[in-house]
Formats: C-alpha cells, sequence, structure tokens
C-alpha cells in the first residue's frame, strides 16, 4: 500500500517539514496537534478552546484519510500545566465517548509559550 500524505496548510507543516497526518498500511498516524486555528494562525487563549480546535484539526485529518475519531485506538495529550489539564477532560471524553482509546498524558514544554496543549492520534482505517 502506498503512503499518502495529508496536510492542513499549516505552516508548521512545511517550515518544519512534517505531515498532518501519515496513512499507511490500514493505519493512521496524527502528528501532534496544538490548538491553532490553521486558516488565520490564531490561537485562542483558554486551554479547553485549544483542545477542542485541535480535536477538530485531528477529526477533519482523520475523515481526509477515511477515517474518523471513533476509530482512535491510541491518544496522546501533553500539556505543560498538568493543573490545566482536567478541564480538557469534559472535551476529550465526548469526543471520545465511542472509541475510548488507550491514552496517555505527558507533561512537557510546548514549542510555543501560547500551546496549552498537543494532541496526537492513531487511528485505524474502518
Amino acid at each position: 500500500m502506498a503512503v499518502g500524505h495529508v496536510s492542513t496548510g499549516s505552516p508548521f507543516e512545511k517550515d518544519i517539514g512534517y505531515s498532518r497526518a501519515i496513512v499507511a498500511d490500514g493505519w493512521v498516524f496524527v502528528a501532534g496537534t496544538t490548538g491553532y486555528d490553521y486558516a488565520t494562525m490564531t490561537i485562542p487563549a483558554s486551554i479547553v478552546d485549544q483542545c477542542r480546535n485541535a480535536l477538530v484539526t485531528i477529526g477533519k485529518a482523520l475523515e481526509d484519510a477515511g477515517s474518523g475519531l471513533d476509530h482512535v485506538v491510541r491518544v496522546s495529550y501533553i500539556v505543560p500545566n498538568v493543573d490545566e489539564w482536567p478541564d480538557c477532560w469534559p472535551v476529550t471524553s465526548e469526543v471520545f465517548a465511542n472509541a475510548r482509546p488507550a491514552a496517555t498524558m505527558f507533561s512537557a514544554k510546548l514549542q510555543n509559550p501560547e500551546m496549552k496543549i498537543e494532541i496526537e492520534v492513531t487511528a485505524r482505517i474502518p
């Protein structure tokens, strides 16, 4: 099976040299995605809004790859401030209510100080 590349058009993809997602052998690997609105390159101040934006971007990439959020099997969350992480739980539990993927949360500094969450997923193509 050929490898497929999915892009959101984010300047980060070109500048850093990566794809938003890669499709290979029935799997979709979505790169770490932050809460930017990639059409306007703006990012909201709240971690909850950033979480929502990241999941919308991820959902679109998965759809473009022939999958969807309900087919996510693994998710990793990266947050600089662990005290803010529980604020995202209502969003993540709603989005992943059907998939219930294996999940891990890491705490680490992100690329830019305004970034409050980065989310990476792996999904199957049904």
